[in-house]
Formats: C-alpha cells, structure tokens, sequence
C-alpha cells in the first residue's frame, strides 16, 4: 500500500511540476508580447496536467483560458473531455436509488389522479437518479401513451424492455402502441409477453386483437403491414432465406425438403402467416 501511495505522491509531483514551469513560462511570455497560440499552449498544458492529477474543475479552467487565447482544434478536443468527464461525476452524485424511488411514488401519486403531463417530471426524475431502473420508464411511456405522445411513448418502451427483458409490462404497453396501426409488428411483440406468461390475460386478449384485425385485412394490406415488422424485414434480408424463397418459387417440390430444417420452417410459417408467401 505504501508503494502505491509514494507512486502516486511521485506522479502528482510531476504533474505539479508541469504547473510550475508551465506557469513561470506564461508569465515570461506575457512580459515579451509572446504570440497567443503559444500562451494557449501553455495553458492547455497546465489544463491536462490538472486532469491527470483528477481535478476536473482546474482542468476546466485553464482550458477555458486557452481557448480564449486561441481556439485551436486539438485543445478544444480535450477540452470537450473534460466536459463529459464532469457531466459523468455530476451524474454520478446524482444517483440515488432511495430518492428515485420517492420521485417515482410522487409520479404514481398524480397519475393516478389523471395528471399525466404532471406526472412526467417525477418519472424523469426518478431516471435520472437510478438509470437502471425499468419501472420509470415503463410508468413514463404510460404517461406519453395518455398524452398521444407515441413516439416518445415507444422509446421508453424499448429502453425498459433493454433494461429488464423479462419484464412484461414493457412488452404490453409496446404491442398496445403497435395494435393501432401495425397488428402484425404487435402480434409479434404479445407473442414475447405470451412467452413470458402464456396465462397474461391482456397478453391474450391483444394477441386475438391482431389476428381479427389481420384477417379483415386484404392479402395486399396484410403483406404491407407485415413489411414494417422488424421481424419479418430480418427474415427477408437474411441471404440464405432468399436463396430458398427463390428456390422455392421456381421448384416448388424444392419446399418439402427445405422445410425439414426446423428454423427455415419457423421463419417460412411467419412470412405465411404475415400474408408475405402465399401457399397454392
């Protein structure tokens, strides 16, 4: 331990070294005039110095410094470094699981009392405490949904369900956005949460939903809504599945033996069911 401490001590008096010369250097170069470009150069130095000894905050102002004296690309490069280094130690300081969850209550509290565009902030809040935490985003997409917010509503959506896959609440209030005007992309998303729990009666119920709603739908609007499910778009972009699908057209006893792979099955029984191959 105490090898480490003097290996660090050793360090900082370096760094502390470079802030000596480099400050006597500025003052030598102001007294002769020196050019702008050298004293910015100086001061960046000083600025990098402090960030390796891990003050932010110096660091900061000597590149602040330097590029008042002159804007140069490289240290306005390093500069921007160490802004993102302090956005990430203030939010950092700023996490606090306790706290998020307080924030998350309050934004419950006046959901439930229909307040949704009030409710927001408490679930904003509750994120930028504890950004791993799914259940504000979830809450908040609600709140969107409410507020016919849709797109931001489905980038909650996607962010809880990236944070927490096996959490089914993210899914279903996915697939709800989707049934609207893309049932087969929703189809796909209550099969997932049918996944998660076969018995989750809403799960159920929008599942039917989609099938009814695909079924009153003509072969050429039940093919150009299956062409926005990403699902399906994967399925035909994959050169294999191309290479069969063109088989197939052109030999159609060619199927039979294709279909004996249990994953070219799978992924032929989709593009059926979505209306994108026709069986005669």
């Amino acid at each position: 331990v105490s090898t480490q401490s003097t290996g660090s001590s050793g360090i900082n008096a370096e760094y502390d070294q470079v802030i000596e010369v480099c400050t006597k250097g500025l003052d030598v170069g102001r007294e002769q005039r020196a050019d702008y470009k050298h004293v910015a150069k100086s001061l960046s130095r000083i600025g990098k110095a402090y960030l390796k000894k891990g003050d932010l905050d110096s660091a900061m102002t000597f590149y602040d410094k330097a590029i008042c004296e002159h804007r140069d690309p490289a240290i306005l490069k390093e500069r921007s470094e160490v802004v993102k280094l302090i956005k990430e130690r203030e939010d950092l300081a700023f996490i606090d699981p306790i706290k998020s969850t307080e924030e998350k209550n309050k934004g419950n509290e006046v959901f439930k009392q229909g307040k949704y565009a009030d409710a927001i902030p408490f679930y904003t809040n509750a994120i930028k405490r504890n950004p791993q935490d799914h259940v504000p985003y979830s809450n908040r997409a609600a709140c969107y949904t409410k507020l016919m917010e849709f797109g931001l509503a489905m980038e909650d959506c996607n962010k809880c369900i990236e944070l927490n896959p096996t959490f089914i609440k993210g899914y279903l209030r996915k697939a709800a956005l989707l049934k609207i005007d893309k049932p087969t992309e929703a189809k796909g998303v209550y099969e997932k949460a049918l996944e998660l729990d076969p018995n989750n009666m809403e799960a159920q119920q929008g599942y039917q939903h989609c099938v009814n709603q695909m079924r009153n739908l003509s072969p050429e609007e039940r093919a150009k809504s299956a062409m926005k499910d990403p699902e399906i778009q994967r399925i035909l972009q994959d050169p294999a599945m191309q290479i069969i699908l063109e088989q197939m057209q052109k030999d159609p006893t060619a199927a039979q033996e294709h279909l004996k792979n249990p994953q070219v099955a799978e992924k032929f029984q989709k593009l059926v069911q979505s209306g994108i191959v026709s069986i005669r």
